[in-house]
C-alpha cells in the first residue's frame, strides 16, 4: 500500500538524517501507515536542505523535540553508540522505537534495552531477514513438504578484525559491526538460536565463521573478499538446495530422477523435480522489484508499524532476536580459531 492509502497513521519522528536515513528510510515512509511529524539531526545543513524537501518540523534536540510534538514513534539511524541512549530516553516519554542496525555497540547494551522498553515497541532494522528472498528460504526450510535443513552457507563481502577483544573493549564501530549483521540475521532468522561460534580467519580478516545451532544444523558466514556485487546464500536439505542470489533471485533445486549409467535427460517430463526460479520482472514499475521491497526495508518498518498499532509480534525485529545477532558478533570477534560456547538468555 502506500501512504495515502491508510485510515490511520502513526506520527512519527526521524532521529538521524544522514545517507542511510535519506536515501532509504525517509522514501520507505512512502509506503507506510505514518505521518512524518518531525526530523531531529545535528547536521544543520542537512536539516535544513530535508525540511525543504519533506515540510516537516525539524530540531536539532530530541528534548525540544518532545517537548514541542506529540509522537507515538521515532526512527532512530545515527551511529551504534548513540542508539541505546536515544532509545531510552525516547522509551522514558513512552514512545515507541524503531533502531537501525546494528542495535548497540555490546549485547550487553541490548539487553539493558530490553529492561527499559517492557512497555513499548522496540524493534531493530534486520532488513535482510525481511526481503522477499528470505522469506521465501524460511517457507521452503520450515515446509512439511520440504524441510530438513542441515546446513547454510552465506558468502558475503566483509572482513573481521584480527583485535576482537580490543575491539569490544575500546568499543570500536568495525564493519563487522556494522554489516556483519546482515548474514547474521538472515542465517539466524532461518536456522533459530546458535550454541557455538568458531571463526577461523587470515591475515587480512577473509575467513569462515562457523555458526553450530541448537537443533543442529551448521551454518558456514564466508568472509568474502572482492568486487560488488557479491552477497550469496544457500540452504542444503537431503532432496533438495535453495540459492538466493544477489537478493534479488532464489532458486530450488529439487533435483531429478538419477541413476549414474542410465539418467541421459536433466530435463525429464512433468513438474515434480527439477529447479524452480523465484525473481522479480522489471517490465513494469511495480513494487517488487524496488530496492526498497528487494532489500527487505519497507517490511522490516511495516511490521514495526503493525506491532505498535495491533500488538502483533515483531518477529525478526525484536530486541530478544537483536540478542542473539549480538551475542553471535561478539562470539565471532573473540573465538580467533577457537569454539565460543555462546551464552543462554
Amino acid at each position: 500500500m502506500y501512504q495515502r492509502e491508510f485510515d490511520k497513521k502513526l506520527r512519527v519522528g526521524l532521529i538521524g538524517a544522514g545517507s542511510h536515513a535519506y536515501r532509504n528510510l525517509l522514501p520507505a515512509l512512502h509506503y507506510l501507515p505514518v505521518t512524518l511529524t518531525a526530523i531531529c539531526s545535528r547536521g544543520e545543513e542537512k536539516l535544513r536542505r530535508t525540511q525543504e524537501e519533506y515540510h516537516c518540523s525539524c530540531y536539532t534536540s530530541t528534548t525540544e523535540m518532545y517537548e514541542k510534538e506529540t509522537l507515538d514513534a521515532v526512527i532512530i539511524s545515527v551511529s551504534p553508540e548513540m542508539h541505546p541512549a536515544l532509545a531510552k530516553e525516547a522509551l522514558e516519554r513512552g514512545i515507541h522505537v524503531f533502531l537501525e542496525k546494528p542495535p548497540a555497540m555490546s549485547s550487553e547494551e541490548v539487553r539493558q534495552l530490553l529492561a527499559a522498553g517492557k512497555d513499548c515497541v522496540v524493534s531493530v532494522g534486520f532488513k535482510k531477514a525481511y526481503m522477499p528472498a528470505a522469506v521465501k528460504a524460511r517457507e521452503i526450510a520450515a515446509s512439511p513438504k520440504y524441510g530438513g535443513l542441515k546446513s547454510m552457507l552465506a558468502v558475503y563481502p566483509m572482513a573481521m578484525p584480527a583485535n576482537g577483544r580490543e575491539v569490544l573493549e575500546k568499543r570500536e564501530v568495525t564493519n563487522w559491526l556494522g554489516n556483519g549483521c546482515h548474514p547474521l540475521s538472515f542465517l539466524l532468522s532461518v536456522g533459530g538460536k546458535v550454541r557455538r561460534v568458531t571463526s577461523c580467519c587470515g591475515q587480512q580478516g577473509q575467513g569462515s565463521v562457523i555458526l553450530e545451532f541448537e537443533n543442529g544444523v551448521v551454518g558456514t558466514l564466508f568472509l568474502a573478499d572482492g568486487p560488488q556485487p557479491l552477497e550469496q546464500y544457500q540452504l542444503f536439505a537431503p532432496g533438495w538446495n535453495l540459492m538466493i542470489d544477489n537478493t534479488d533471485t532464489v532458486i530450488l533445486n529439487r533435483g531429478i530422477p538419477f541413476s549414474y549409467a542410465d539418467t541421459d535427460n536433466f530435463a525429464p517430463p512433468g513438474e515434480a523435480c527439477g529447479a524452480v526460479m523465484w525473481r522479480p520482472q522489471n517490465c513494469l514499475a511495480t513494487l517488487e522489484n524496488k530496492a526498497l521491497y528487494l532489500q527487505g526495508i519497507v517490511p522490516e518498518l511495516e511490521l514495526f508499524c503493525r506491532a505498535v498499532m495491533t500488538g502483533e509480534d515483531a518477529g525478526f525485529t525484536s530486541l530478544a532476536f537483536a540478542l542473539e545477532v549480538m551475542k553471535v558478533y561478539e562470539a565471532a570477534l573473540c573465538s580467533q580459531g577457537r569454539s565460543v560456547e555462546i551464552e543462554k538468555g
